[in-house]
């Protein structure tokens, strides 16, 4: 029988963890294993995971920001892994979704695609200039995107081609490094799976708006913060597409 494990990633939303933990044990196909990767810093520094149903508890020291829970599903022992941001609660039938997709997809002759709730289309080299789906803009069949964000769902497998290269940033866009390597060395593509509208049991993430858009998020909408986060972004496109990404509408520099 097919298995997955879940790694929830907590840096600065601890406030969010027992909801995901509930959705995520609900799940019509539940997860084998959930762990929590959490990353450094004082706001989670006095949490107790004792009264928290989950099954291992990676703490670190430092603040390997996106990457270290990519590294940590290394351990995972499982047909494939899900991976959520720490503002992504999906809805009841997302993990489904997903393994119905992800089989769909193969049998059409794409190897171990690359799944999640956030899609990215993009434009030109300007990472600001794309097209989103998923539960940002429900698509109600599946679409073949350049990136995926928020929610991650792939054959482990997969794991061995994002650590193929060194990160072009370790500070932003390790949803551009993955689907960029799986298609570079696994000729993997990225999909969105069906969000559609009137069944959000499907979607990938429930409260985005609600929960993402607060002083934490990366991507917060101050001038400074805004600037810099897709000035980085950037720069992990343009990297990409100069060693050889193709992208969906096969954007060039």
């Amino acid at each position: 029988m097919l298995d997955c494990t879940v790694i929830l990633n907590l840096y600065r939303r601890p406030q969010n963890l027992a909801r995901q933990i509930e959705a995520l044990r609900a799940q019509s196909f539940p997860p084998k294993e959930i762990w929590v990767w959490v990353n450094e810093h004082e706001d989670n520094s006095d949490l107790c995971f004792d009264y928290l149903d989950v099954d291992r508890v990676i703490d670190c020291s430092y603040n390997f920001k996106f990457f270290g829970r990519f590294a940590g599903a290394l351990l995972a022992d499982t047909d494939f892994i899900a991976l959520f941001d720490d503002d992504t609660i999906p809805g009841g039938r997302w993990l489904e979704n997903c393994l119905e997709t992800y089989c769909e997809l193969e049998g059409e002759g794409f190897k171990t695609p690359i799944l999640g709730t956030a899609g990215v289309t993009l434009n030109s080299f300007r990472y600001e200039n794309h097209y989103r789906c998923g539960w940002p803009k429900q698509n109600k069949e599946t679409e073949r995107v350049d990136l995926v964000g928020h929610a991650w769902f792939f054959n482990r497998a997969c794991l061995s081609h994002f650590w193929r290269e060194k990160p072009y940033s370790w500070d932003n866009g390790e949803d551009i490094h993955f689907s960029y390597v799986a298609q570079k060395y696994g000729g993997v593509q990225t999909f969105c799976p069906p969000h559609p509208p009137e069944d959000q049991s499907l979607w990938g993430s429930l409260y985005a708006v609600e929960l993402g858009t607060d002083a934490v998020a990366t991507s917060n909408n101050t001038w400074l913060s805004h600037t810099l986060f897709f000035s980085q972004r950037d720069k992990v496109v343009r990297n990409a597409i100069a060693n050889g990404w193709e992208t969906v509408k096969n954007v060039t520099l």
